[in-house]
């Protein structure tokens, strides 16, 4: 489990706090999805109970490593999305799983050591969850650690917020990203940072899923629509049965080149009709589109509605 480049700084500062005996009990691991935060808080995690490590870093061998790789490990309390009672999945953490947690953080740790519970994604916790959660925030007890994740911290309240050592995960530079693609083996590196916006975890999974190829049809789709050739609704069906929201995402960065290629007074990619103004309000109802799909409004009426409006 190597250190990603870009987690060298936080890894650092993190490290100074436990030689100096400082350490919080309670952080929150945040930024963009894609940047290594779980494999930054595993890392940790296991360095933190290992009994033989050297900095911070977990040796890998020794009993508590292994049953950390494994996930079996008696102190370690890892919270997710749980069952209902009809075995389906929860689309929320409740309050009943952090009482439990917070009584298991109560008890003594099994192997004499750290308690650490990780909560992933923390920003799916419900209002009465989090509430629960301010009490053991406000009082832990000894040797206890609380790990939060979350790709969307702003939708945790600031009260959970203030009361965490935040370490925030931001894009590296490119240089740096492009190096680390090339070094993963990721063909057409360039290509595939730039559609993932400079992220280059993201990249990397796009990359070898096929998601260059889905934004290419996504451009060739629009083009095509701005031409008058195909139908929306041909469009919509094709874009809902293969990752919709991700080709949404293509469809906001294709709009964004248009609008760049007609600020440069250039001919845009897409070839489309509209002027800059009106394609600086598609691309904003893309974005709302897209975090559209996440609610209950069916997705082939949100999808018809932004492509009629496409010219």
């Amino acid at each position: 489990m190597n250190l990603l480049p870009w987690h060298a700084e936080h890894w650092a500062r993190l490290q100074a706090r436990r030689q100096r005996d400082a350490l919080p009990h309670a952080l929150l691991l945040c930024g963009a999805a894609g940047l290594g935060k779980r494999a930054f808080a595993q890392r940790f995690v296991q360095g933190l109970l290992c009994s033989e490590s050297t900095d911070g870093d977990p040796c890998g061998r020794c009993r508590s490593c292994l049953l950390v790789a494994a996930g079996t490990h008696p102190d370690v309390i890892p919270l997710s999305f749980g069952l209902r009672k009809d075995g389906v999945m929860r689309s929320e953490i409740v309050v009943d799983q952090i009482r439990e947690l917070s009584a298991r953080l109560a008890m003594r740790s099994q192997f004499g050591g750290w308690q650490v519970a990780t909560i992933d994604p923390a920003d799916a916790m419900n209002p009465a969850a989090a509430n629960a959660l301010l009490k053991t925030l406000e009082e832990p007890a000894t040797q206890t650690m609380l790990i939060l994740l979350g790709d969307a911290p702003w939708r945790l309240p600031q009260t959970i917020r203030s009361r965490c050592q935040r370490i925030e995960f931001h894009l590296p530079a490119a240089a740096e990203a492009l190096a680390w693609l090339q070094s993963e083996g990721v063909r057409d590196a360039a290509t595939a940072l730039d559609a993932a916006g400079g992220n280059p975890g993201l990249a990397r999974a796009w990359a070898q899923e096929g998601a260059l190829d889905r934004r290419l049809e996504v451009r060739k789709d629009l083009a095509a629509l701005a031409a008058g050739r195909g139908q929306p609704l041909d469009v919509v069906k094709r874009w809902l049965d293969n990752e919709p929201a991700q080709r949404l995402w293509f469809a906001a960065q294709a709009a964004a080149d248009e609008i760049k290629a007609r600020s440069a007074e250039r001919g845009g990619p897409l070839a489309s009709a509209m002027d800059v103004e009106a394609l600086g309000h598609w691309y904003g109802a893309v974005n709302r589109t897209r975090e559209g799909l996440r609610g209950p409004l069916r997705g082939d009426l949100l999808l018809l509605e932004l492509l009629a409006q496409w010219r």
